[in-house]
C-alpha cells in the first residue's frame, strides 16, 4: 500500500474546486481529512476568490474558497508541493478544470513529483485521463463516463497512448493504485475520504475518525 511519509510538519493538502462541481464529492473529504488533523484547503480554479461570493456547485450551493489557485502559485516555492491534490466531480466542475492550464500543470507536477493525485466521480476521465496519469494504472469513475473519452481528451487520437495499461474497476466504490486514488461518485465520497486519510496518516487515524463520526 502506498503512503505518504512525511519528514515533519503538518500534512497539506489542496482541493481545486470550480464552477459546478459536486457538492458532496467536495465538502467531505474535506470535512473528514480536517477532522484527521490534515491541513486541508480549497483553490478555486478559475476565479480570484477576492469578494467573489464563491464558487458555486451544480446544486447551486456556494463555497467560499480559501484562496485561489493563482494566488497559490506565485506564493508558493515548487519545492512546497502539498502532500496530495483533491478533484472533486461534477460534470462541469471538471470541465472547468481540465480547461485551466494552471490547475493541469499543478496536477502533472504532482504526480510527476509521487504525490498523491486524487479524483472522484467524472474527474479521473475528464481530468486525468488527457494527463495520461491514468496510464498503466488502476481506476474508477462514474458509471459509463469511461465511455466519454473522446469528448475529453482534446488529441482523441492518442487516447490509446494515454489509457494503455490501465484498468477500469467497476465493482469498488474507491480504488488506489499507488499515488493514485480514484472514486465513483457521490455515494462513494465517504470512502474516498478515508482512502486519503489512509494514505497520508494510516488505519489508525482512520478508525480514530470513524469511532468519531459514528461510523460502522
Amino acid at each position: 500500500m502506498f503512503q505518504i511519509v512525511n519528514k515533519g510538519g503538518k500534512m497539506k493538502v489542496i482541493e481545486l474546486l470550480a464552477e459546478g462541481f459536486e457538492e458532496i464529492e467536495a465538502l467531505t473529504p474535506v470535512d473528514y481529512l480536517r477532522r484527521a488533523g490534515i491541513e486541508t484547503a480549497i483553490a478555486g480554479v478559475g476565479q480570484t476568490c477576492n469578494g467573489s461570493g464563491g464558487i458555486s456547485g451544480g446544486h447551486k450551493i456556494r463555497i467560499e474558497c480559501d484562496f485561489s489557485l493563482t494566488d497559490c502559485l506565485c506564493s508558493n516555492a515548487k519545492s512546497d508541493l502539498p502532500d496530495a491534490i483533491i478533484i472533486p466531480g461534477g460534470l462541469n466542475g471538471a470541465k472547468n478544470i481540465a480547461k485551466n492550464q494552471a490547475a493541469m500543470s499543478l496536477i502533472k507536477e504532482m504526480n510527476e513529483n509521487n504525490r498523491l493525485v486524487c479524483a472522484i466521480c467524472a474527474a479521473p476521465i475528464v481530468v486525468l485521463a488527457q494527463t495520461g496519469i491514468l496510464k498503466g494504472r488502476k481506476f474508477t469513475c462514474y458509471p459509463d463516463m469511461e465511455k466519454q473519452l473522446e469528448d475529453f481528451v482534446p488529441d482523441a487520437g492518442k487516447i490509446s497512448e494515454l489509457m494503455e495499461g490501465s484498468e477500469l474497476i467497476k465493482d469498488k466504490a474507491a480504488v488506489q493504485d499507488g499515488n493514485l486514488i480514484t472514486a465513483r461518485g457521490p455515494g462513494a465520497a465517504e470512502e474516498f475520504s478515508m482512502a486519503i486519510i489512509n494514505a497520508l496518516c494510516g488505519e489508525k487515524t482512520v478508525q480514530q475518525i470513524k469511532v468519531q463520526g459514528c461510523l460502522r
